[in-house]
């Protein structure tokens, strides 16, 4: 039954001693019983750290939730302590079925014992007997496919040999809680898709799963509610692509307002009434494995929920890296759409304009201009050239400017995308770029296609004097 609870938190609290020196470690530990005992006031010399502080939410069988959370905002800390291997410092942890944690994957490890005993050693600490592991040690040794390696010792293992294997372990014990803290990027790229498959499996099935990620398009596909942690304090729990909004804002913002916008969730979505309500109006699983939204909630939340490209300010990069000028300088970078109007929130199956001006400041021959997407872990997903292969711009003179415009068609997963721009040519006899910047504008995309494809003809026109270059 899905209402029906598999994890139930109630004012979770984690705090660490903080040390300065370890004389100070040992004084905490002799000085304050004694001072007890006295009947004095005792010392402490050491400050509190709060790595997770009041966090309160449910979650039912068959949920898939997804927690999402800048670093050090507690999220493995949260995971931990559902898992029982850490211990709370308050409130209280239930959990009800059989769980399994892919957290540091392999950890349990014996580097001296085979992969087949150590497969045995953790489906124990799993909670599986001998007859149960018998019975699933074949697909457990097929998942991993590390062949004859099963027999020798785990030390001889390559690192992606090691975690394939302990992602096996954990993901083959028909677990009724899965809980997983950035596991699912491991082995090759054949591997993940196994994983990500199994996971589905799993879920389809009816277990309950808890997920810890930087991705928010695996959130958005994956889960039917989401939870942001920030400074170790629970900000939202409710819709994927509302928490993913609330997301942006926090990690896209400047030093100065972030408390502002800490302090304006907490207002708006802490209060416990507030929250149950919103939970109640989430995306859920139903019991034919359909899934179903419940659009009520509209009146709950200040984001945009439709697919409208807009300009949101404070989507900005904070890896841009500038390389030295040579004779250019790129300036006014952006995203247009096709009425003109600046945006970096894009919508699905649209033709869009990346845009930025370049003035010449010395002589230049044989110039190019090109762009390049980017995946946040920095993997390139297309470039465009403003010239085919061995042609250019002759010649461009001091003071020139150029206006360069190279049209995209937005046909890319939901998430989080940085563009480069770029200018190229011979100056003083090299060639070379004359000027680039890395990650010098982000964008975001909300929908579920993928890929780039050319959408019409790269246009550059020049300022002073003024004309007009089409090329492929």
């Amino acid at each position: 039954m899905y209402s029906e609870i598999a994890i139930k938190i109630e004012n979770l609290s984690k705090c660490y001693q903080i040390f300065s020196s370890p004389q100070d470690r040992l004084k905490q530990f002799v000085v304050p019983p004694l001072q007890r005992a006295l009947g004095i006031e005792c010392n402490q010399y050491f400050k509190e750290f709060w790595s997770l502080k009041d966090v309160s939410f449910e979650v039912k069988k068959g949920e898939t939730v997804g927690i999402i959370g800048r670093n050090g905002s507690g999220k493995s800390t949260l995971l931990q302590l559902i898992c029982g291997t850490l211990s709370a410092s308050s409130g209280t942890v239930e959990t009800h079925g059989r769980v399994a944690a892919l957290l540091e994957l392999g950890s349990g490890f014996n580097p001296e014992f085979s992969g087949r005993e150590n497969v045995y050693m953790n489906g124990a600490l799993l909670g599986l007997s001998s007859g149960e592991i018998d019975q699933r040690f074949d697909d457990i040794a097929a998942f991993a496919d590390i062949g004859d390696f099963i027999n020798q010792p785990v030390k001889t293992y390559s690192s992606g040999m090691y975690v394939r294997l302990a992602f096996a372990v954990a993901i083959n014990v028909d677990p009724d809680i899965l809980i997983i803290d950035e596991a699912l990027a491991v082995g090759d790229e054949p591997f993940q898709r196994k994983c990500y498959a199994k996971i589905e499996r799993i879920r389809d099935s009816g277990a309950t799963i808890l997920l810890v990620t930087h991705s928010s398009a695996t959130i958005t596909q994956m889960c039917s509610r989401a939870l942001l942690l920030d400074n170790g304090c629970s900000l939202f729990m409710g819709n994927p692509k509302l928490t993913i909004e609330n997301y942006y804002r926090l990690i896209y913002s400047s030093s100065e307002s972030i408390d502002t916008i800490r302090n304006e969730l907490k207002l708006k979505y802490q209060d416990q009434n507030l929250a149950e309500t919103v939970a109640s109006q989430s995306v859920y699983k139903s019991a034919d494995n359909s899934r179903f939204e419940d659009k009520s909630q509209d009146h709950l939340v200040t984001v945009d929920q439709g697919l409208s490209e807009r300009y949101d300010p404070n989507l900005q990069p904070l890896s841009t890296f500038e390389y030295e000028t040579n004779g250019a300088q790129i300036s006014n970078v952006r995203i247009e759409n096709a009425d003109g109007k600046k945006v970096n929130v894009l919508v699905p199956d649209k033709v869009y304009w990346y845009c930025y001006e370049v003035s010449f400041k010395d002589s230049v021959k044989n110039v190019h201009f090109g762009m390049l997407i980017k995946t946040t872990t920095g993997n390139d997903l297309g470039a465009i050239g403003s010239h085919p292969f061995g042609q250019s711009i002759p010649f461009v003179s001091p003071g020139d400017i150029y206006s360069v415009r190279f049209p995209f068609h937005n046909l890319f997963s939901p998430g989080t995308y940085f563009m480069n721009a770029g200018c190229g040519g011979t100056f003083n006899g090299d060639d070379s770029f004359l000027h680039r910047i890395v990650d010098v504008i982000a964008f975001r995309v909300e929908h579920t296609k993928i890929g780039l494809r050319y959408a019409g003809s790269v246009q550059v026109s020049a300022g002073i004097p003024r004309f007009e270059i089409i090329g492929k």
